[in-house]
This record gives structure tokens, sequence and C-alpha cells, in this order.
């Protein structure tokens, strides 16, 4: 169930540059959160009007919901790899964004008009 959104003011050339890197981004997700892609939802946000420090440099700002896995140590590491990341694809370097990671808890996030714990716990019995 991780919710990725990704808002940023670097700007691709065209419409299918800007779909590849987000079908790219959504694997590395996957792999960077070791979770199944199938079970992610990215959204990617372009901002021209996006600053850090007052100035328009490529930046970047990325919010992530993952249930069971977020933790100190893992985040440490998730900072990391997508800070390379952001780097090697946007130009992004590491002092132009910031990145929150959240586990909300299943009680805290809907889906199929219910939540994440009561579709466990129904699934349990």
């Amino acid at each position: 169930m991780p919710l990725v959104t990704l808002t940023t003011n670097v700007k691709f050339d065209s419409e299918e540059a800007t779909k590849a890197f987000i079908s790219e981004f959504s694997k590395f997700c996957a792999t960077t959160i070791d979770k199944p892609e199938k079970a992610f939802t990215v959204n990617f946000i372009y901002n021209p009007y996006l600053t850090i420090a007052g100035t328009f440099d490529p930046a970047i700002m990325l919010n992530v919901l993952s249930l069971y896995n977020t933790n100190p140590t893992n985040v440490r590491k998730w900072s990391k790899a997508f800070a390379d990341y952001f780097e090697e694809k946007l130009g992004v370097t590491s002092d132009r964004g910031y990145m929150a990671f959240q586990d909300p808890g299943p009680a805290f996030v809907g889906t199929r008009g219910s939540t994440i714990e009561v579709l466990l716990a129904q699934a349990a019995l």
C-alpha cells in the first residue's frame, strides 16, 4: 500500500519522458522500500514554483507512507537511496529537498470503503 508523492520543479522534455521517469521511479520505489510494485501508488507532481532556500534550482519534496516497515533504520537507508536516485535522474542535490517517511498505522489507511485494519481483521476470520 505504499503511497508515494514526489513533487519537483524539474520538468521533462515531453509527456513520454515524464511517463518513462514515473514508470522507472515506481520500480525504484518498490525495490528500495522492499514491497511489490503492484501495491504502490505513485503520484508525480511537477510544480515550477517549488523553492528551497528561496531559489528555483532543481528541488524535490518526497512523501512516503508505508505500513509495517517504516522505522529509523529503514528511513536512513531509504533517504540515502532516494537522494542518490534524485541526484542521478533529476540533477537534484541532496541539500535541495526533504523527504518524509511515515507509517500512519492500518487504522488510518482507507481502501475499499473501509480501513486496512478492518479488512485484515475480516480476512483473519
